[in-house]
């Protein structure tokens, strides 16, 4: 049917952004037992081991420049993931991912010329603003999750740009390879923090579910949405992923968000959105 056709890469996409929001929030759910530092540990770590059976990257031949290309994208992601985590502890789903967004959103409009730029530039720093805890409220987000979730957004502009420079690979093995230095630097991490606890296979066992969730299953969905959507539109959609966050921690963690949370968000995205609809003018 055409129809479905057409409709297909759109629910692969939508599908991506779903399964890493509940994902997500499934392994929020596991601080508890185990801690930040572990799931994300079970998740950069699994994450890995999946990509590596899948596209065995070492059947491919790779220069030392480009392995050092994908050894600083793979650190920027597994710093990148760190960071998200720590931030999770303490800050809402939503926005948290709401924060990180302005890495991409910075990489996206630093050389940007255009008037309309310049307000999407404010529409950013405005749903900032609303989030950071400047104002003495009930509802002010801790000042070290906030630290956390600047920290994962710069990690993913420099996660970005690195990834541009390993463009030319094959993309199964640029990420393999990065996810698997991600897991070098991460997995030490747990260790470190839990001890021979790490090991229990019952925890093992619900750790790999938010790997699968959040990274195995949301990558291979969006290679079938890459491959059909356009460019400009596929990036207005992801950017939808701090409201879906939001909505998914609410509905799974029980999140609530204030008013102004919720505008912070639709600033957020807004802001995603234009950068994209606007085309970049350099100087």
């Amino acid at each position: 049917m055409p129809l479905l056709h057409k409709a297909l890469p759109y629910a692969a996409l939508a599908g991506s952004i779903i399964s890493f929001c509940v994902g997500t929030s499934f392994a929020k759910q596991l601080f508890p037992l185990v801690g930040a530092q572990v799931a994300v540990t079970y998740r950069v770590g699994f994450a890995a081991i999946i990509l590596l059976i899948l596209f065995r990257p070492w059947r491919m031949p790779l220069s030392r420049a480009d392995l050092y290309a994908t050894m600083r994208y793979g650190a920027a992601l597994g710093v990148m993931n760190f960071c998200f985590y720590m931030a999770l502890r303490s800050i809402p789903l939503g926005l948290t991912i709401a924060i990180e967004f302005l890495g991409p959103l910075t990489v996206a409009l630093i050389h940007s010329r255009r008037p309309a730029h310049f307000a999407i530039v404010g529409l950013a720093v405005v749903g900032l603003l609303l989030l950071l805890p400047i104002r003495n409220t009930s509802h002010a987000l801790d000042p070290v999750g906030v630290v956390y979730a600047l920290g994962a957004g710069l990690c993913w502009g420099l996660y970005i740009i690195f990834g541009k420079r390993t463009g030319h690979l094959p993309g199964g093995q640029a990420v393999a390879l990065g996810m698997t230095t991600a897991a070098i630097l991460v997995v030490p991490i747990g260790i470190h923090h839990a001890g021979a606890a790490l090991w229990a296979p019952s925890l093992m066992l619900l750790g790999l579910i938010p790997a699968v969730l959040s990274s195995a299953l949301p990558y291979s969905l969006e290679m079938v949405a890459l491959k059909r959507i356009p460019e400009n539109s596929f990036g207005v959609l992801l950017s939808v992923e701090p409201a879906v966050g939001a909505l998914s921690g609410w509905l799974l963690l029980g999140e609530h968000l204030t008013g102004l949370q919720w505008l912070a968000i639709a600033l957020v995205v807004a802001a995603s959105a234009g950068t994209i609809l606007v085309p970049a003018k350099h100087a």
